[in-house]
């Protein structure tokens, strides 16, 4: 019978890396926010031009105190240039939602997004009827536009990402780049709010 052979140690399982193109992404938005170029993002930094150029075409090896120099030289947090990307369009169909009844009246309130501390809001009530869709160029950067059919059905949302609503569907996307709505029935009716940050 042959000798058992000790366990070994267990090595540990290296870090998993971020996926460059997640990073280069969120710097090209944020430099274009900014309007900075590469050279002065670079400068602010204290990095080498050629060092965010790489960076910004997802090559390179970025290490933490480079991408939070960064951060700070754009006026970002760490998490905004690290975190992965997340659809911009949420849709909340009619019924959907957290909701909660009042014991005193028929009456009952459905969340369907609250206000980020700090933000400023404009309410809008739309009316719409078929033709040609209303394109919006971009909004000051930060906006977000939450939008509530009332009536009629409605296509809107950000260029490539259009979704098709319903009364009591309500819908939130990023304002501050093209964007669209458009009536697909006479009479539409919607509420649209405009956050700014």
């Amino acid at each position: 019978m042959a000798d058992a052979v000790p366990p070994q140690p267990s090595q540990p399982s290296p870090p998993s890396r971020l996926p460059l193109d997640w990073i280069a992404a969120s710097l090209r938005r944020e430099r274009t926010r900014a309007g900075l170029s590469l050279s002065e993002l670079a400068k602010r930094a204290g990095i080498a031009k050629s060092t965010l150029s790489q960076l910004e075409a997802a090559s390179g090896n970025p290490s933490m105190e480079t991408i939070w120099a960064l951060g700070v030289a754009l006026g970002v947090p760490f998490s905004a240039l690290v975190e992965p990307p997340v659809s911009a369009v949420r849709v909340v169909r009619a019924g959907e939602g957290p909701t909660v009844a009042s014991e005193q009246a028929p009456y009952v309130a459905t969340l369907l997004s609250a206000s980020p501390p700090g933000a400023r809001r404009d309410l809008y009530h739309l009316r719409a009827e078929p033709g040609a869709a209303r394109v919006s160029e971009p909004h000051i950067p930060g906006t977000v536009e939450h939008l509530i059919v009332s009536t009629g059905r409605v296509l809107a949302g950000p260029a490539g990402e259009t979704v098709e609503l319903e009364p009591g569907d309500y819908m939130t996307y990023r304002g501050d780049v093209p964007h669209s709505y458009e009536a697909l029935l006479p009479g539409t009716t919607f509420v649209l709010v405009m956050q700014h940050v």
